[in-house]
Order: structure tokens, then sequence, then C-alpha cells
């Protein structure tokens, strides 16, 4: 199993992240310092606000990097490529995950996705200890998306994480470009028909930003074209076995389309498990 310490990023540790895996030039490992936060940050910048239509505070524009409170108290993963470094002379960051544990969490006053999805019931509804981690932020720089090991590298990364802290439970919100609904309606309407969270413990949109996503009837929604109508990491996630909450919500910030994921490490697809290492 991976050794990897207890303590956050930016708690100070004698001893480093082990690299939790390694292709080429690429390594995945946990951010350790402040400034490698900052480098996911400054990654997440280009990605959601100078390459896609997300909106930046003024703070966020002049610093060039996104960022909330969040960030100081969850683990952030890392794909770091050793033989190209960024203006500061460090290695460069090509892609990057936020992870955030339950006593993250309490430190930030709750998790993220309570601002757009009423968690409660799943919270609630699922056996005393079980282990939750709220996937977000996660992005690969544009370069890399089409070279070989990049998402893969995260994936594995984010494996030994799960291994590692005995998760049971992943969550969050996944995201479809843009936010005219209507345009979007065969890839919600696929979600909602095929990959819907157990009822017992469905998550739903808060109400003031629900946007229903059964927008075309069931025998009317192609499950192959569905499938091939959502972006790669969504495409991934449900590939891999997750399911879809009740309800859309529109993010004007991101301009995205945010669904909820609902992934169960028991219900991982056992393709996914054998090639990402994950024997749980």
């Amino acid at each position: 199993m991976v050794n990897i310490y207890e303590a956050g990023p930016l708690e100070g540790r004698l001893e480093q992240w082990p690299v939790l895996a390694v292709s080429g030039s690429l390594e995945v490992r946990l951010a350790e310092t402040e400034h490698e936060v900052e480098q996911a940050q400054r990654l997440r910048y280009a990605v959601f606000y100078e390459e896609m239509s997300a909106v930046p505070s003024n703070e966020m524009r002049a610093l060039r990097r996104d960022f909330d409170k969040f960030d100081d108290v969850c683990d952030h993963l890392l794909v770091v490529d050793r033989e190209t470094h960024g203006e500061d002379g460090q290695p460069l960051v090509v892609a990057t995950y936020r992870l955030t544990r339950e006593k993250d969490a309490v430190r930030a006053g709750g998790f993220y996705t309570a601002s757009e999805y009423d968690i409660a019931p799943m919270l609630n509804g699922l056996p005393p200890g079980t282990k939750f981690l709220e996937l977000g932020r996660s992005c690969v720089l544009k370069s890399y998306r089409s070279r070989p090991g990049s998402m893969q590298l995260l994936w594995k990364g984010l494996m030994a994480y799960v291994a590692r802290f005995d998760i049971d439970l992943m969550f969050g919100c996944a995201s479809l470009p843009g936010t005219d609904i209507e345009t979007l309606a065969l890839p919600l309407s696929y979600l909602h028909h095929f990959h819907a969270m157990p009822e017992h413990l469905r998550v739903t949109a808060r109400p003031e930003l629900f946007v229903e996503m059964n927008r075309m009837a069931l025998d009317a929604t192609p499950q192959r074209e569905g499938l091939r109508s959502l972006p790669p990491l969504l495409k991934g996630y449900v590939r891999a076995g997750c399911c879809i909450g009740n309800g859309a919500v529109i993010d004007h910030q991101f301009g995205t389309t945010d669904v909820f994921i609902y992934f169960p490490l028991s219900g991982i697809d056992a393709r996914y498990k054998s090639r990402f290492g994950l024997v749980k």
C-alpha cells in the first residue's frame, strides 16, 4: 500500500510525500507546500478562466489563480512533468484534483458540493462510519490532454489516496460545458434515465438552483449517443460505475452545467480496479 501521511499539505512535515505513480517524465503526488498549491491554482486559472469561460474575481485576475476557502484545508493531487519547467523554474504541474475528506470539510464549514446540492440524504442514509471523499477542481493542461498517461496518472494517484485512507464513497460535482440547457438535452436525459442514484440516498439540486434533467423521453434517449455526448471526465466516471443525482445546476461563474456524481468504491467496474491497482 502506498505510504501517505495523515497531515494535510500545508501542515508541515519532515518527510516528503511519496511519488504515487510514474509514467515517463510524468509523476503523480500530493502538494506539500503553499507554492505547490499555488501551482495547482494557476493551472486551474489557465484552464477554467483563460481557456474556458469562467469569470474571475478581480483578485483572481490580478494573481492569475483560481482559489477559494477550501484550498487551505484540502489535499491537492498533482501530475508533474519533471522534464518541463514553468515560469517559476519548478517542474510543471500539468493536471490536478482537489480532494476533501470529512475532517477537511469540518474545517471549511461544509463540503463545497453543498452549495449546489442537498447532500444530507446521502450523508445521513449511509451506514455509520462510512468514509467520504469529495472530488473537485479537476483539470488537465490542454497540451497534455492527448498525451498518454496524464489522466491515467491522475486516476492512479486518486486510487492510491482512496486506498490509504480507506475511503468508501467519492462524490462531487462534474460539469458539462455551456449553460444552454436545450443543447444539453441528450447528455442530461441520458444521465437521468440510465445512471440515477439509488432512490433512498438520492441527492437533489437545491430548489432555487434545480434544473430538470429529464429533457427527452426514455425511449427517445439513445444510450450509445448519450454516452458519447459526455465530456471525457464525466464519461470516465460513468464507465467506472458512478451514479448521478437528481437535477442539474447552472454554474454561471464557470459557464457550465453541473451534475452530482455518486461514486461508491464498491461499485467501481472491475476493469478500472485492475487498471488503477485498487484493492478494497
